[in-house]
């Protein structure tokens, strides 16, 4: 599993929603653990963290979220060659086959299918690791 030191950005336009997989993940030993309120946001911070020298390790987005959508930053980042790599999942309440079926082909490393419980979520964290791990 991702160790509890790595930096992970949690990006929702529901701040509610936000502190609740803070809260999971805290629950789950992660101490490092950022947040942006809308795809641009966290594009922004991406970059950011990157330049600092302390790049995100993890990101959690939402899919529906104004100015850019969770697929919109996921392709994104996955078109960069700092990002391409990274472990994203997706939230998303869309359990749509033709949705699920563009994420996955645009390189999601997992998605989550609001709501959810803490078991699910943690079982999909440990895929992502088990897909990215090197």
């Amino acid at each position: 599993m991702f160790a509890p030191e790595i930096r992970i950005l949690v990006i929702d336009d529901m701040p509610s929603i936000r502190d609740l997989v803070k809260s999971q993940l805290k629950t789950m030993g992660f101490k490092t653990i950022y947040e942006a309120e809308d795809g641009e946001a966290g594009l922004e911070a991406l970059y950011r963290h990157h330049k600092a020298g302390e790049p995100i390790e993890l990101v959690i987005s939402d899919w529906n979220m104004p100015k850019l959508k969770g697929l919109e930053l996921l392709k994104k980042v996955r078109s960069s060659a700092e990002f391409k790599d990274l472990p994203f999942v997706l939230l998303t309440s869309e359990a749509e086959r033709e949705q699920v079926t563009e994420a996955v082909l645009s390189g999601v490393s997992q998605y989550v299918v609001k709501p959810f419980s803490a078991k699910i979520f943690e079982d999909k964290l440990k895929i992502v690791w088990d897909k990215h791990k090197k």
